[in-house]
């Protein structure tokens, strides 16, 4: 049973907080300007979200509150959720554990907010000091840390098959749509478009970022880990387990939206639609999907993104088997189209 949420039709995206210490660590941080397009700058922006219900009279009253109405309502909510479905790691992932709000840094691309949540399935209740991390490409369908892997260039090459003469899926990230395929090696130290946070007494974090592009092989998503039962130390997140791997997908109105805006229309690589990413679930909010706010007609102003996440605190999911615990999925020699 999936929550909805109830907020304001017309939003604006809110101020962002100072930044927080580890960003000094940073050196390529999003300039003061662009911090402000990322924030209160960014305009207004209307509800597209299937569970949001306002009436005239919220829209004479939304407005700096938008971050506050979003939590509030999802808080609101008692219902339970089914566990929200795991994902396969993909090969892109490197433990930074850069604590940050802002991941930003030098990307171009339509300012996103994301807020998350998570709440522990089997008793409805928010879970307090855990740590979301989320990772992404940029509008070029690029990872930091991997750009010299490119988007894709059109297909990539598959890995092929193991020893063992089993197929299995191209890896997730570009160059072949998203299976196992192992741990890419890093080609470089950079770091925009990643990041953790620990997370409040009601279970939440936010994000920062630009709206991901895409790359050979998927769908538009983001990608994210839940750490719970350790804690924030000097060293970064320290003890206890990864309990959830999963992934964010975006409706494909928003993505098809963002299309025609630089960055993203420079991107030449054919576009895999939600409909057709074999890692998608097709289940909604339980399989990832985010619900989303923006103005139609000027999405290029900002884009809201919320979920909650139902997780099994004590379980370990780190990723790197099939979704669900499954067998290993196969995938055809070429990317979908």
């Amino acid at each position: 049973m999936r929550c909805t949420v109830s907020v304001p039709t017309v939003l604006r995206m809110p101020k962002p907080s100072p930044e927080e210490p580890d960003n000094a660590l940073v050196s390529r941080l999003v300039s003061r300007r662009r911090m402000l397009v990322l924030g209160g700058a960014a305009g207004a922006i209307a509800l597209g979200g299937a569970g949001a219900v306002a009436s005239a009279a919220d829209r004479s009253t939304a407005g700096a509150g938008t971050l506050d109405a979003v939590k509030a309502a999802a808080s609101a909510s008692s219902a339970c959720m089914s566990l929200t479905t795991e994902q396969i790691e993909g090969p892109y992932y490197i433990d930074y554990e850069l604590f940050r709000e802002n991941l930003v840094e030098d990307r171009a691309g339509i300012p996103l907010l994301l807020v998350l949540r998570v709440v522990d399935s089997a008793t409805c209740k928010p879970i307090r000091n855990s740590a979301i991390e989320i990772w992404h490409c940029d509008a070029s369908g690029v990872y930091s840390g991997y750009t010299q892997n490119g988007n894709g260039g059109g297909g990539g090459t598959p890995p092929g098959p193991p020893p063992s003469g089993t197929p299995t899926a191209p890896p997730d990230g570009p160059g072949g749509p998203g299976g196992g395929g192992g741990h890419a090696t890093p080609t470089d130290d950079l770091t925009w478009l990643r990041g953790i946070q620990m997370t409040d007494h009601l279970g939440f974090v936010t994000f920062r970022t630009v709206f991901p592009g895409w790359y050979a092989g998927r769908a538009v998503h983001v990608h994210t880990k839940v750490h719970t039962g350790g804690s924030r130390t000097a060293d970064g997140y320290t003890g206890g387990r990864t309990c959830h791997t999963g992934q964010f997908y975006f409706s494909e109105d928003s993505v098809k939206a963002t299309a025609g805006i630089a960055p993203y229309s420079a991107n030449t690589i054919t576009r895999v639609t939600l409909d057709e990413d074999f890692l998608y679930p097709k289940t909604g909010a339980q399989g990832g999907l985010l619900e989303l706010a923006y103005d139609k007609k000027h999405i290029e102003r900002g884009v809201i993104g919320y979920i909650t996440m139902a997780v099994d605190p004590s379980a370990t999911n780190d990723g790197e088997g099939a979704p669900g615990g499954g067998p290993a999925p196969t995938a055809s020699p070429t990317p979908a189209a």
